[in-house]
């Protein structure tokens, strides 16, 4: 289902979960409810790369990181999302059934691949003959879409500022060509929750962020970064590897 960051800046803890959910239930066939709480509280950020941590933000690609460094990773019911209001909590993963503090993984993965930046064929070959795709993109007039083809992001100047989730493409007979993209802001937002960007054939449109340390960079990395496609969408998008159950699937 979609979910609800609410007040806190949690999406790409949202998009990272997503995509390791995604990719446990292609190896196993078992689509679990994974914790972004766990992604968003227990991802360390030492170098600031997208924001300050939690709340304040990182990117999808430290928080499939930090699943593989801590092992493992609990499902929603033991491991609860309650950042909504925007309050950051201290990490709390233990890998045990032991009392109501237990949060047992319930699935872990083994790294993530980064696709080439802003490579139209790499991304679209990605999403169709692997998987969702976690991405970051510039999603600040994504509030006034309500359905169709969104074609409203600009491209002199882009900011990528929220983590979500690719999940597909294809040709709207009124609308054109588009990405199809699982938002986190709840059912109420768009076509139940998801967004379709409008696709071109090529990486075009490009565009400069200025401030790539707001999404994807990190402290005293560079000052301007290239984007490309519509809201950034082929910038930065990364999924999961060596994704499984922690409990195998019956024979």
């Amino acid at each position: 289902n979609v979910k609800d960051q609410g007040q806190c800046g949690s999406c790409w803890a949202h998009a990272a979960t997503e995509t390791m959910e995604s990719y446990v239930a292609i190896a196993s066939g078992q689509l679990q409810v994974l914790s972004q709480q766990q992604v968003s509280s227990c991802t360390k950020n030492p170098d600031q790369c997208g924001g300050t941590g939690g709340c304040g933000g990182a990117t999808n690609e430290l928080g499939m990181q930090s699943v593989v460094m801590t092992g493992g990773i609990a499902e929603e019911w033991t491991y609860p999302y309650v950042s909504y209001w925007g309050e950051n909590f201290q990490c709390r993963y233990n890998n045990t059934n032991a009392g109501p503090s237990g949060t047992p993984s319930a699935a872990s993965i083994s790294g993530y691949v980064r696709l080439p930046t802003n490579n139209y064929t790499a991304v679209i070959e990605a999403v169709a003959f692997i998987g969702p795709q976690a991405i970051t993109v510039d999603a600040a007039n994504w509030h006034d879409y309500a359905y169709g083809v969104y074609d409203g992001c600009g491209t002199d100047s882009v900011s990528l500022d929220h983590g979500v989730q690719m999940v597909g493409y294809g040709v709207d007979p009124e609308f054109g060509p588009y990405w199809t993209v699982r938002n986190s802001w709840g059912t109420s937002f768009g076509e139940e929750g998801y967004i379709r960007i409008k696709r071109y054939a090529d990486k075009t449109p490009c565009g400069v962020n200025t401030d790539p340390s707001g999404g994807t960079g990190c402290k005293n990395g560079p000052p301007t970064q290239e984007v490309c496609g519509a809201c950034g969408i082929l910038t930065d998008v990364s999924y999961a590897v060596g994704a499984k159950p922690a409990v195998p699937s019956p024979p």
